[in-house]
Formats: C-alpha cells, structure tokens, sequence
C-alpha cells in the first residue's frame, strides 16, 4: 500500500496528505486487485492504525456492494475467508476494536450475506455463531452483524430497489424456515448469560430482539420464558429501558386482535402485580419515558383489536377491549399529567385514540365523562410554560416544547368533538378565574388562558367562522372572555418586548378588520392613542421608535380601515384622512431637501429608505377602500390628489433612484385603483421621469403601470400612449441592444424578462382595442415593431414571450387583416406573419413536449385560422402553391394541411398542427 497515501487518513493530517489518501480511495476503488492487498491486511493484522483498518473494510465494502459478480469463485471464498479470520482474532485481541471499526466490519458482513445467503453461503449464521460461542467480544459482533442485516432487510428508510425487495423477501422467507428457532435460541442464551455481568452485550441482545420481532413468528417470543426473563430485566437498572422497548416491539405486533387482546392483558397483569403502575414512586423519567412509550403502544393495540372487532361484528370480545382500554386510562392520565413532557408526550397517542373512540359511542357513561373532563384538565395543565422557558433566545428545548404544544392542541381539538360543551365551560371557567386578577397572576398562568381561548375558537364547530352569533350562552361566554383584550397599552402596542409589541401590531389589524363596524364608538379614542406610533422615525433623530416601518404599515392600514368604515359623514372622514396623511407629507418635503443635498452614501440610502416608507405607509391607508366605500365617496380625493403631488418630485431626484422610483410606483398602482380618472394627469410628467436614465429592471416594473392604465382607462388615455409609445419602446430597446459578458446569466435573465414585459405591453394595447395607436406611430416605426414582434416568435427560444407574440400577431390580423386594412399589411402577413407560424415550431429549441411550448403552439394556430378567416381562399392559395411548397412539404401533406385549416372547429386544427410539427421535426 501507499503508506504516504495512508498517512492522510489521519482526521489530524493535513488538507495535501487528505486530498492524496482520498484520491487513492478512488484509485484503489476502480482497481481490480487492490481489495485483495485489503483483505490481506485485515486477515494478518498488518496496521494497527484504525483508521487503515477501516480503510481496509471500506475498500472491502465497495467491492462487495458494487462489484461482487465480477469475481472469480476462488475470490469470493477468499472474501469469506478474510472476515471469518478477523472475526476470530476478535476473540484473542488484548483489546477490543474500536465501535467505530465494528460497525464497518458488520456492514460488510451484512452486505456478503444478503449477495451469498440464498446461494454459496446458506450456513452463514452457524459459521459466525461457531467461531464466536459465548465470547463476549465474538457475541457484539455477532449482535452488530444481526443489526446491520435487518437494516439491509427491513429498514424503511432504506430505498429499495424492486429486484432488491423481492430478494429480501426470499431471504426472509428462507430465514424463517432454516435458522430463526436456532437465532433465538441463541439470544436467549446471550441474555441468560450476560444478564448479571454484562448490560452492554445484554442490552444489544434486547434491541436485536426488538427489531427481529416485527417479521419473525411471534410464539418464539411471546412465551413465558422469554417474557418472564424480559419482565425480570424491567427489574435490573441498567437494562429496563432497552427491556421496555423490547416488550413494546412485542405488543406492536400485527396479530389476531383476540390474541392480541389477551397478550397485552397478561402482560399488564404482570407488570402492575410488579408495581410497574405506581408512577408516582418512580424517580428515573428516561426509564418513564419508555415506560410511557410502552403503555402507549399497549392501549393503541387494544384500540385496533377493538375497531376490528366491532367491524367484523364480533360484539362480546369488541365490549371485552373496550373493558381492557377502559382500565388503562387512569394509569395514562397519570402520564399525560407528569411534569416531564416527553413521558407526558409519549401516551398522547393512546389518549387521541380513546377520545376517538369515545366520539364514536351514542352515549358515555360517567366514568367515561369524569375521563374526558380529566383529559382536558391535564392538557389545559400541560399546556403551560415553565419557568425555564427562554422567550428571548429559544434554543432547542423551546423548539420541543412548541411541538409539544402541538400534539396538545390535537387532543383539545379531539375534545372539542366529543364534548364542546364540557371544554366551553372549562377553557370559561379558567379564563374568567385567570383574567379577574391577571395582574397578580404568574404569566404563564395567563398566557395560558389565553392560548385556550385562542384554540377553543379554532376547535369549536362554528358556521362560517360566527362565533359570536347564533348560541347566546355560547356567543356571551365568549364575549365575556373577549372584553378583557386589551392592544393599546403596556400589554400590546408598549409593550417592553420587541416581538410582542409587532405581533399586537398584526394582530390588533386583524381585530379592527374583523370587528369594524362594532368600532365605531371608539376611532376617535383610538386614533388619538395611536398618534405617536404613526410618527415617521428619520435616520437623524436617533430615537428608536417603538414599532418597525414593518409593524407600522399595520397601524397606517387599521387608521385607515377605522375612517373609511366609521358612520362619519365624508367631511369628518376626509378631515380625519387629513390629519392622518398630512404629517406624512411634511416629514416628506423636509426629507427629500435633505437627501438632494446629502453627500455620504450611507446617508443617503437610510434617508431614501424613510421617504419609502413615508409612501409605502400611506400606499397601505388606501387598502382600506372598497367598491362600497370609494375614496369619492369618502371625499377622500383631495388628500390623496395632494400626496401625488407631494410623492412625485422624488421621480426626478438624482440620488437612490430604484428605491424612491420604487416606492412612487407602488402608489401610482394603487392610485390607479383608488382615484381612478382623477389621476390621470399626472401619469404623462410620472412617466416622463421614470423613463430617464432606465436600466432593464426599471423598465420592467414601469411597463406593469403602463399596462394597468391601458387596460383600465382605454381610448381615454390614447393621446397619451401615441406620445409615449416611441420614447418607451427607444429606451426598451437601447436597453436590449446593450453588450453583455457572453456567459453573464443575470444579464442575460433580465433582457430576457424585459423582452416578456415588451410584448405584455403590445398585447395589451392590440387587446385593449388601440392598435391606432401603433398605427399612428409612421410607416416605419410600425414595421420596426412588427419586426420585433416576428422576431420573439421565431428567433428567441422563450415559449411565455413566444406565445405572447402570436396573441399579438393574430389581434393585429383581426383588426388589419381585411381588405380595408392599412396599406402593405397584407404583403406582410404572407411575407412575415405566414412564415413565422412555421420556423418558430420548426426550430429544435421549439420543444413540443413541454407544457409553455404547447400553448405557444396553440396561439400559432390561432394565428393562422385567423388569417385564414381574414384573407379566406386566397391565404389557402398561397399555401398551397407557393409557401409550403419552398419548405419541401409533399403534396398529399400540403392537402391534408389545408383541410385542416379549413375545419370549422379550430380545436380539430390545433391538434393537427401539433401532429403536424411533430411529424416534421427529425
């Protein structure tokens, strides 16, 4: 071997020595004979280094798993011989191996089986077990192999090949009938022996024991000597955990439900005879917390025995289940309620169940009433936090607890459907006792008050989320609740913590949104309170606000929705915007004079960052208007008229232009919405400034706004649009013919979105029936645009922007294509438009099997049934005797295309057309 090599297996060696030993790996990976330089390393135990020993198995591994077959019969006995000599130097070795070495070794031994046990190697358990005996270090291997086959056989979470599953579902099989009595026996022996003296190797044996369970015959377990001797490991410290899990492998089990019914009973029988019930006596919480785990799989299979009995109808040993299950509840309330959340965790999965059984009986008896009232107590207990919890840096124990929480939340939303009056009165009774006194009450105490009240709302059925209307007893217990609320004060909006102050912010939003018209009473009141948290905080003052822009664009929109729902008559309401907005728009004025003249970078950026956010806060008031309540109606016009005229000069300052431009264009999209014709006066000077000085990310986002006013105001904008329309498309295009690296990714994306946001924008002008306005740009403007148009049909291999080109191509044929269209255009139907809807599907990037593609497809033969509806026979003409002729197509083809053409239904055409390309395509 390459001892150099070897030296870079040491974690210590340096990243050269690393990279060499790795890249012989490699090398001795693909070599044909360097395994046998391996395997004769381990056999004579050349290096003591361990790394190099696994190393060696690695090697070894890798030949066994990938290039097996290869082999020669002479080297693969010669593999089992190698293992066999290493597992019997295991006995004499002064010292055992390290765990790390062990577990490669039983890999390897695991992967050699499941390649040779059905064919060369059908004695391989009795070869192992005669060289190991009952030597301790030979029985942990023995141990680790058994391990690492049921991973190779079993382990879900190992993919398996279907040719893999069918194997080991043989080598199971075969198993079953030729060795699993004599590996039991032999386990049984481990325990025996090793019970007193040796807790590693016994609890190894447990735990093999526990996986072979689930596919072995059960009656080789499930019998009194081995399950008193398991029983008796539930007695001795050091084992009972691994005992515990061993005896819940037994118990989950598929079995017969009768059988399993009378397993589970002997068992409890013997382990509440041994005091195993008595949980308030035992101190050891990782021995509970099995212990619960346990008892948990036990009641979840007497659940399934019982759901299977009542299905098959088998009435007497159904009522005998519900019996057993029935006796086990005091015993899983006693876990659901201790202290130690992960015992409390384990059984949650029994109590669900139950409480699902108990939805499903026609009447409960009061046991089973005091049950459910119990449950609920122990959740309502249980959901509180404790004084460790670390709100401020929530570490891993938190993050358990909230999934905890979680699980909880499951059971009270169970409860809910088997008794909501029982959990109305109790989450009732708890909140009215917490909240009458809650300022002398532990928070935890409170907090958990509320989080029942918040889950009660989410697990009581309600119609249409009404839970205020409807039952009166329900509907008053839960106002009572509601009234003791309270957002504006030091527990909500001032409050010391950061994260509870901008959570009260969203959800004090919620609240006003949902309860607006029971608000009125209290806007002007709360208008007031809320004044200084709507102050604009710019960079220089140095004081911290108290809520982010981010909390504070929540209180701009609940001012907002407050004024706009308010029975105020539109005086008020303007007067009350006014005061709202006017603040905004001064801080801006002053601001904007500061950032022209700012001459640091940083500066600048944070000023700009305020001013955006003076827009942005005032952009989130006008979502509170609606088709019922416009901002006409409001009188609201005027105050938003004025922040226009405020916001737009920042268009044309010089310094931090992507995010003021940004800003202003977000409102100029809601004003749109909100002022509707009232704002088109300011669109022509907006424009103007938006379009100076662009980069492709710019115009992408300006084009959207172009396109809203198009689409929303038509003809009344049209003087507008011809006066725009070449100083847009000159600065789209300067843009698009900019030089870029060939390999530059970003930029080539970008141009790529602009050229989708070009051709939205001459779609929705076609579409919005202004194609005069194209029309009136000069002859060869308009033949520029078209060109481009042909061009990102055919020339760009973009399916979005290609389909968008042929909507374009074909309104354009609707409205020009007839005998009274503009001069030439049908010279360029034939010339440009007819070849366009051949070369772009022709060309190979033009993918037909993916789903963009196939829609482009569909609006290119759209285009042409239209031409075909404009031009009539003569388009047919042309296709027959001059197009599709040049292109080489034969006669019979041309026939059937023109046919197609000519169907009345364009459905029959579009498939066509797809066969047809699909055809023509090599």
């Amino acid at each position: 071997m390459d001892e150099q090599a070897l030296l870079g297996l040491n974690p210590n060696a340096d990243s050269d020595f690393r990279q060499r030993a790795l890249a012989y790996f490699e090398q001795l990976k693909i070599s044909p004979d360097a395994w046998q330089v391996c395997a004769e390393a381990l056999a004579q135990r050349t290096y003591s280094d361990d790394h190099v020993k696994f190393f060696c198995f690695q090697v070894l591994e890798h030949q066994v798993k990938y290039k097996y077959s290869e082999l020669t019969t002479v080297q693969q006995q010669l593999i089992r011989e190698t293992l066999i000599s290493w597992l019997q130097a295991q006995m004499l070795n002064p010292q055992p191996e390290k765990t790390f070495i062990r577990n490669k070794a039983a890999q390897v031994f695991a992967l050699l089986f499941v390649t040779e046990y059905l064919t060369k190697w059908p004695k391989f358990f009795f070869d192992i077990l005669s060289v190991v005996d009952l030597n301790p270090r030979g029985v942990d291997l023995y141990l680790r192999i058994l391990m690492a086959i049921d991973s190779e056989l079993v382990d879900r979470d190992v993919v398996h090949t279907s040719e893999e599953a069918r194997r080991n579902t043989l080598i199971k099989d075969t198993m079953r009938e030729q060795c699993i009595p004599n590996l039991v026996e032999s386990w049984y022996q481990i325990l025996q022996n090793y019970q007193f003296t040796n807790s590693e190797v016994t609890c190894q044996c447990l735990e093999v024991v526990g996986a072979y369970v689930s596919w072995i015959d059960l009656s080789l377990i499930a019998n009194d000597r081995f399950i008193n001797m398991l029983l008796g490991h539930m007695s001795i410290e050091v084992l009972r955990e691994e005992a515990c899990d061993c005896l819940f492998e037994v118990v989950n089990k598929g079995m017969d439900p009768v059988d399993k019914m009378k397993l589970v009973e002997s068992l409890c029988q013997v382990l509440q005879s041994a005091g195993f019930f008595s949980i308030d006596q035992e101190e050891d919480v990782d021995f509970l917390a099995r212990f619960s785990k346990l008892v948990n799989g036990m009641g979840q299979s007497l659940i399934v025995s019982w759901s299977k009995l009542i299905k098959n109808g088998d009435i007497k040993n159904a009522q005998e289940a519900l019996q057993a299950i029935e006796t086990k509840v005091a015993l899983m309330l006693q876990l659901l309620i201790h202290e130690d959340d992960d015992i409390s965790s384990n059984i949650i999965g029994f109590c669900y169940d139950y409480l699902h059984i108990l939805k499903q009986l026609t009447v409960l008896s009061d046991q089973q009433k005091a049950n459910v009232e119990a449950i609920m107590l122990a959740v309502m207990k249980k959901l509180t936090y404790d004084e460790e919890y670390n709100f401020e840096n929530e570490g891993e124990d938190e993050a358990m607890f909230v999934e905890y929480r979680k699980q909880l939340k499951l059971l009270l939303d169970r409860l809910a459907q088997v008794s909501p009056e029982l959990l109305l009165a109790s989450v009732r009774r708890v909140f009215s006792s917490t909240l009458q006194n809650w300022q002398t009450t532990r928070f935890m105490e409170v907090e958990v008050a509320i989080r029942l009240l918040y889950m009660l709302a989410e697990a009581l059925p309600v119609s249409h989320g009404a839970h205020f209307s409807g039952d009166v007893s329900k509907a008053s217990a839960l106002q009572d609740m509601m009234r003791t609320m309270a957002f504006l004060d030091h527990r909500g909006l001032r409050h010391s913590s950061a994260k509870v102050r901008s959570r009260t912010a969203y959800l004090f939003s919620r609240f006003v949104k949902s309860l607006n018209k029971q608000m009125n009473p209290f806007i002007e009141d709360i208008l007031n309170r809320i004044q200084d948290l709507l102050e604009l905080s710019p960079p220089e003052n140095g004081h911290q606000s108290l809520l982010s822009s981010d909390d504070q664009l929540f209180i701009y929109e609940t001012a907002g929705v407050l004024i706009v729902n308010s029975e105020y008559p539109a005086e008020r309401k303007q007067a009350l915007m006014r005061n709202l907005l006017t603040p905004l728009m001064e801080k801006f004025k002053i601001l904007l004079e500061k950032l022209m003249l700012a001459q640091d970078e940083e500066r600048q950026a944070s000023l700009a960052d305020c001013l955006n956010h003076a827009v942005g806060f005032a952009s989130r008031t006008s979502k509170a208007f609606s088709n019922k309540q416009t901002v006409k109606q409001c009188g609201c016009s005027e105050v938003y008229l004025d922040c226009l005229q405020t916001f737009l000069p920042a268009l044309s300052c010089p310094l931090q232009k992507d995010i003021l431009r940004s800003g202003v264009r977000t409102f100029l999209h809601r004003m749109i919405i909100c002022l509707e014709e009232e704002v088109l006066p300011f669109i022509p000077s907006a424009s103007e400034h938006m379009l100076k000085d662009c980069e492709a990310k710019d115009l992408q986002e300006f084009i959207p706004l172009i396109n809203q006013i198009t689409a929303k105001f038509k003809i009344q904008v049209s003087p507008f649009l011809q006066q725009m329309f070449m100083p847009l498309l000159h600065a789209i295009f300067e843009v698009l013919l900019r030089p870029a690296e060939e390999n530059d990714q970003s930029a080539a994306l970008e141009k790529q979105m602009l050229r989708r946001s070009y051709f939205a924008f001459l779609q929705t002008v076609t579409g919005s029936g202004m194609s005069e306005v194209i029309a009136n740009q000069g002859a060869e403007n308009v033949e520029r645009v078209l060109v481009t148009v042909i061009q990102g049909a055919v020339e760009y291999p973009d399916p979005i922007a290609q389909k968008t080109c042929f909507i374009i191509l074909s309104k354009l044929v609707e409205l020009w294509g007839g005998k009274d269209g503009p001069v030439g255009f049908a010279d360029f139907v034939y010339k440009h438009i007819v070849p366009a809807c051949f070369l772009a599907p022709l060309k190979q990037t033009f993918d037909l099997a993916d789903a963009q593609t196939v829609l482009a497809l569909s609006e290119c033969a759209v285009t042409l049934k239209t031409i075909h509806l404009k031009r009539g026979p003569e388009c047919v003409q042309y296709l027959q005797q001059e197009y599709l002729p040049s292109l080489q197509v034969a006669p019979e083809i041309i026939q059937e295309f023109c046919q197609a053409l000519q169907q009345p239904d364009a459905k029959v055409f579009k498939n066509y057309l797809k066969v047809f390309f699909q055809r023509a395509k090599p």
